[in-house]
């Protein structure tokens, strides 16, 4: 059996994101198929030509040769040898023509045909299902939307017409996907020998018609290397056949068994399917409710899905768009008092709601068996993970160097204030000259008005403000910020902050990026802290863009380097001095004498971001910003010098009197 890359029949109706990464993929495989074999064929039909002109001229050369005895030269007279011989000559490349006439059909036959029939035929076939699978595609979306929208209060008779037009729109999209997928795997198959048909035809075409040729053509090794490409291409042929036929039939089993799927809602006359409330893990597609602006709400259609103990979603598009795009985190299961429940809102059928103290998340379902499947699928997950917490903790093991560990999931579900910012370690492994080994790493960021909030909490002790940037809360900003000569304005995302023993190097902050990717990865972090960096010649904010209130800001003083990943052009980093805070007893603001020893020598952190544009961009606007900077006060210092200059002069005559 041939190893041949294969869509799976059985996604075709999910239609989840994954499958259209997968169908993308193929999609591509043909597009670059078909431009090899549009390639391949001007080649063959060049060849083709030049087969027909060497055919055409070999004619006319004998025809001219056969003309020699016709000519009336004066100094020649009756049947020359030299015509007798060109006569025999005429009669040789006769032979040879006739020759060349037999290889250009052959070659007509054996090496063009196939190539026309593979284009003209398969490739415009899969390219016409292409069409046909964007139209289906999207008939079955906007039937759908239109049925999703049928209030409880409807008419049974127009949502029964509704019904009818999603079971139409969904069978159609279902059998046009299958018929799409069996062209695509086909292709696979026929590439293996439609590729090579041709060039088999031509060297079967040089052998047979040109005896000529023998002694190059006829030989052990061409006649074992083209007897071993002619039995693959019948095995191909062969496996072609049996595949054609196994298709055929899982499309018509797939086809039986889906019948109950094309309808949004089960008519009456289908058996009944009850909801499966034994899964622990589910996927699908629902649609989702959120707030817009003016009190008014938005159902968008998200593919929702569990991972361990969090509701993930994905935008169909944005897989397409992006394929290494895993998800967005809905809500973490493992809240505590976390409640999954049926409701009424918005006058929408098979709605429910996942309710925590953080958040409510509103769902609808296309039928009531998927919206108790998801209801029970939810509610196993949640109990499992109440069952763990109530586990006895993990004991604690001892390494080879007789340090004790424990369970790197513990890490992982730390939290640090009402925030939930996780704090992780960097592992030990790394190099001791450029990263502090067992330093905690930031993950989020806390804004001002976060931190206002936390204050005021109800349910949490004190708060404890963790500010990766060293930095107090109540800074004083710098006003003349917004006056600054040179400004720039990026968005980005806050992947995490440690500290690091250097205060420049490109290869410091690259293993930053990596320890800090790594500890994300391991301690399953998914929320990014967005907000807009301004980069001035003044200096760097961090802007919250849900109030457009201060984060944090940079004096470029204290931005020391600052690099872009070298394999990921959307990751950068940069690396700050850590100012030293004045003591909380203080009230000059200056620092006490206790700060003062125990920070002599500075300290430096290393802030990894995301950016949505490059990274490059964002790297040249601070070297920019830093250039205005330094040309500004250079300018100023020469102004200040030149002022002062008249004064001296004063008092050095003054003196001499």
């Amino acid at each position: 059996m041939l190893e041949v890359e294969q869509l799976h029949f059985e996604d075709a109706l999910e239609d989840s994101p994954h499958s259209r990464h997968l169908l993308l993929v193929f999609e591509k495989d043909a597009m670059m198929i078909k431009k090899y074999s549009q390639n391949m064929q001007n080649c063959c039909q060049r060849i083709m030509s030049a087969q027909n002109e060497l055919c055409s001229a070999t004619q006319s050369l004998a025809q001219l040769l056969r003309s020699y005895e016709h000519q009336d030269f004066p100094l020649e007279y009756g049947d020359s040898v030299l015509a007798i011989t060109l006569r025999q000559f005429a009669t040789f490349l006769d032979d040879i023509s006739s020759v060349h006439q037999v290889l250009a059909q052959q070659f007509s036959e054996t090496m063009i045909y196939p190539l026309n029939k593979f284009l003209q035929a398969d490739m415009e076939e899969i390219t016409t299902m292409h069409e046909m699978y964007k139209i289906a595609s999207n008939e079955h979306e906007q039937s759908i939307s239109k049925y999703m929208k049928q209030t409880i209060k409807k008419d049974d008779k127009d949502r029964v017409e509704i019904n009818r037009e999603i079971h139409a729109n969904r069978k159609r999209f279902h059998q046009t996907a299958l018929h799409y997928y069996s062209s695509l795997n086909a292709l696979q198959f026929k590439k293996k020998c439609f590729l090579l048909e041709p060039i088999m035809g031509f060297l079967h075409a040089q052998r047979t018609c040109f005896q000529m040729g023998q002694d190059m053509m006829v030989k052990s090794d061409i006649e074992q290397f083209l007897g071993n490409i002619g039995s693959s291409v019948q095995e191909v042929h062969t496996e072609l056949a049996k595949e054609t036929q196994k298709t055929v039939e899982i499309i018509e089993t797939i086809e039986k068994q889906s019948q109950h799927k094309y309808f949004a809602e089960p008519p009456p006359d289908m058996p009944f399917i009850p909801p499966n409330t034994n899964l622990s893990n589910i996927t699908g597609y629902l649609f989702c409710r959120t707030k817009q602006v003016l009190l008014t709400a938005k159902w968008e259609r998200l593919y929702f899905f569990t991972q361990g103990k969090f509701l993930m979603s994905q935008p169909k598009e944005e897989v397409i768009k992006n394929p290494e795009f895993a998800g967005s985190l809905v809500i973490d299961l493992s809240d505590e008092g976390i409640v999954v429940e049926s409701c009424q809102i918005d006058d929408r059928r098979h709605t429910f709601q996942i309710v925590s103290s953080k958040k409510t998340v509103i769902l609808q379902a296309e039928n009531y068996r998927e919206r108790d499947e998801w209801i029970a699928t939810l509610n196993n997950i949640i109990r499992e993970r109440e069952f763990t917490k109530l586990a006895p903790a993990p004991s604690k093991k001892k390494d080879s160097s007789g340090q004790s560990t424990e369970n790197i999931s513990a890490a992982s579900n730390t939290q640090t204030g009402p925030n939930q910012s996780t704090v992780a370690s960097i592992s030990t492994t790394a190099s001791s000259e450029t990263l502090i080994l067992d330093t905690p790493i930031q993950f989020d960021l806390i804004s001002p008005s976060e931190e206002n909030r936390a204050v005021s909490s109800p349910q949490s002790g004190p708060p404890k403000r963790v500010n990766p940037f060293d930095q107090a809360s109540s800074i004083v900003l710098n006003p003349a910020f917004d006056n600054a000569a040179f400004s720039e304005t990026f968005t980005t995302r806050f992947l995490g902050s440690m500290e690091v023993k250097g205060d420049r190097g490109e290869q410091l902050v690259h293993s930053t990026i990596r320890q800090i990717m790594a500890a994300r990865a391991i301690h399953n972090v998914f929320k990014m802290t967005e907000s807009l960096m301004v980069v001035s010649s003044e200096g760097m904010r961090l802007i919250d863009p849900s109030n457009n209130i201060v984060r944090v800001e940079f004096a470029l003083q204290d931005i020391s380097f600052w690099s872009a990943h070298p394999d990921n052009n959307r990751l950068f980093g940069f690396i700050t001095r850590n100012r030293t805070l004045a003591a909380p007893g203080s009230t000059d603001g200056k620092p006490s004498e206790a700060d003062k020893n125990q920070n002599a020598s500075p300290s430096f952190s290393c802030h990894v971001f995301e950016s949505n544009t490059t990274a490059e961009d964002i790297c040249q606007a601070i070297s920019t910003a830093t250039k205005v900077a330094f040309q500004a006060l250079m300018a100023e210092d020469q102004y200040l010098g030149e002022k002062e200059r008249p004064s001296t002069n004063t008092s050095s005559s003054s003196s001499s009197a």
